[in-house]
């Protein structure tokens, strides 16, 4: 019999939520203020996973999007599949809670609508009632409303186009002992009772609760049904239950696992004497456990790309709502990234950064870096960003192009770690990434014209950082200094992006 390892998802995929139609389980995520963004994933197993489409191309307001809003935009969305129909209803803390759809996951989505505006509503779930009535729960978020720590349902109209009654808080959280930060609700039906889902404790330190009530009004009894216990799992934390075509439950969650993101656990369920759900090994998670499915290989979705067909793979997204231009891949096996204005030179600014979670074990990322253009301060490369960065490439100073690393953060100037001149003759170099166990990241450079050149680790070890909700990322930019001379080509253009984790081609 196989056993998976958790996480069966080891990056960054917070806040998930997951639903079952015949043989296939569709996962969904959290996105940010990144484009596009709900990423998609499939799976038949439960254990193997497939990164397939984005449902969000770009996030509306477009222009308020249009500039890195770090921490802003796709908060904890949900999925359910109801008239033939793929639902995803997703909060924007700053601007409401919408709504999309497809006949196929891998789309296309629908333009998404605002079913309910108004600041700080998050972590919204809908249900269509046995008796044709559809209602949406959803939590609060102090930083925007002013409260949090409870829970609010409203109905609405099955077309979850527009509310139909007033809101009731049917959870009230500074009422349970020991609560804070009651959210992340998700809302279902089963043996004549309504269940809620939520956690609580706080995202790195809570637990997962259940609530049940014979009306979906209230009043709720409630359960802890998944603690860390005595495993190292901390504070494991909302997502979705899920069955098998076989009838057999399962739960879905994340851990925080800080630079790393908030990685996916998948636990399995069952149900006592009582008619409650009992999570993992009597309720702390389990580290391993045979597959849903016999023999079962638990796989990640790919990370390397040989820019081998046009246009960029669902694996990659920007900092921002992109603008044409900002990328061409043709599909000849390299992908060039125009040179973009930076007016402060600081990278978490800059929405043309390209990038993809970083993994939770050790890793190795390479890939050619070319830069094109003569305007000073024209720089090319790869980038570990977070809160704070580092990048590693290629910059036009006025001693020609040179090798160079730098640092920087939130505010202000980035400082150089390292610089030098490249060989002579050197048109490209090979960047590499490499991260351990801890995050600690070592940057090194090769000519890319001699596959036998030494490598050469230029700077300091650095360590990575998380970002705003989410875990660090690695990503290709190109940018100039404001106000640059750029002209057609002026950019970097980048080889196929090698990526080994824990020393397996990913």
């Amino acid at each position: 019999m196989t056993n998976y390892s958790n996480p069966v998802l080891d990056a960054d995929w917070p806040d998930p939520d997951a639903v079952r139609v015949g043989e296939d389980y569709w996962l969904i995520a959290s996105s940010f203020h990144r484009a596009p963004g709900l990423p998609v994933l499939h799976s038949r197993d439960l254990v193997s996973w497939e990164h397939v489409a984005n449902a969000l191309p770009a996030l509306p307001p477009a222009g308020h999007y249009a500039l890195p809003r770090h921490g802003s935009g796709v908060w904890a969305p949900s999925l359910r599949h109801h008239d033939g129909l793929f639902w995803i209803v997703y909060p924007d803390p700053d601007h409401g809670i919408f709504v999309l759809t497809a006949a196929d996951p891998r789309g296309p989505w629908s333009e998404p609508w605002c079913l309910v505006p108004g600041r700080g509503l998050i972590d919204p779930c809908p249900l269509w009632d046995d008796d044709g009535r559809a209602y949406l729960v959803h939590g609060w978020a102090k930083s925007r409303a002013g409260v949090k720590n409870r829970l609010t349902v409203v109905e609405v109209d099955p077309g979850l186009r527009r509310v139909v009654g007033p809101a009731h808080t049917v959870i009230d959280g500074d009422e349970l002992p020991g609560f804070r930060t009651l959210e992340g609700p998700k809302l279902y039906q089963r043996d004549g009772w309504y269940w809620i889902f939520a956690p609580a404790g706080g995202v790195a330190t809570g637990w997962q609760t259940v609530f049940r009530s014979r009306s979906v009004w209230g009043p709720y009894e409630h359960r802890v049904v998944l603690a860390q216990g005595d495993t190292p799992v901390n504070g494991p934390h909302q997502g979705a239950w899920v069955d098998t075509p076989d009838g057999e439950d399962w739960f879905l969650h994340f851990q925080d696992r800080g630079v790393f993101g908030r990685v996916v656990h998948l636990q399995p369920m069952r149900w006592d004497d009582d008619g409650w759900p009992v999570l993992g090994d009597d309720g702390t998670p389990v580290l391993t456990h045979p597959t849903p499915v016999v023999g079962a290989e638990p796989g990640e979705p790919a990370r390397s790309d040989d820019f081998a067909a046009p246009g960029l793979a669902p694996r990659w997204h920007w900092q921002a709502n992109p603008a044409e231009g900002w990328a061409v891949a043709d599909g000849g096996g390299t992908l060039h990234l125009p040179a973009q204005p930076s007016p402060r030179g600081n990278l978490r600014d800059q929405g043309a950064v390209l990038a993809q979670q970083l993994p939770g074990q050790p890793s190795v990322w390479e890939t050619r870096v070319e830069l094109a253009g003569d305007a000073p301060g024209t720089r090319a490369g790869v980038v570990v960003l977070g809160r704070a960065y580092s990048w590693a490439g290629l910059e036009r100073t006025p001693a020609g192009v040179e090798v160079t690393v730098r640092r920087g953060g939130p505010h202000g100037d980035e400082e150089v770690l390292a610089q030098g001149p490249t060989p002579a003759r050197c048109r490209a170099v090979v960047v590499r990434a490499a991260v351990d166990p801890g995050g600690v990241v070592t940057w090194g450079w090769r000519d890319a014209a001699d596959p036998d050149a030494s490598w050469h680790e230029p700077a300091p070890a650095w360590q990575a950082h998380a970002g705003h909700w989410v875990g660090a990322e690695v990503g290709l930019f190109a940018s100039a200094p404001l106000g640059a001379d750029l002209r057609p080509g002026d950019g970097g253009t980048f080889g196929p992006v090698r990526v080994a984790v824990a020393g397996k081609e990913a």
